[in-house]
């Protein structure tokens, strides 16, 4: 007999901690939704809601065109 084993859905960390604006200044969050290779981390792996993830999109890309974070990780040769 085959169990299925069933994952708990994630919950969204900004919505437990009632945060409503995502913080384009804190380096240290928005480098946690950030693959090595620079991209940004999709809601289905993050667990964050949609409102959030797309507050987070737009702080990740102020962040980078202020150059508080990279736009890539390392340069790929």
């Amino acid at each position: 007999m085959a169990e299925f084993h069933r994952k708990r859905k994630r919950v969204c960390r900004f919505c437990e901690d009632k945060v409503r604006h995502v913080e384009y200044h804190n380096d240290r969050l928005l480098k946690r939704f950030i693959n090595e290779r620079g991209k940004i981390v999709p809601r289905r792996i993050s667990g964050n809601c949609a409102f959030h993830q797309r507050r987070l999109t737009t702080a990740i890309k102020r962040a980078r065109h202020l150059a508080i974070i990279p736009f890539s990780s390392e340069i790929f040769r």
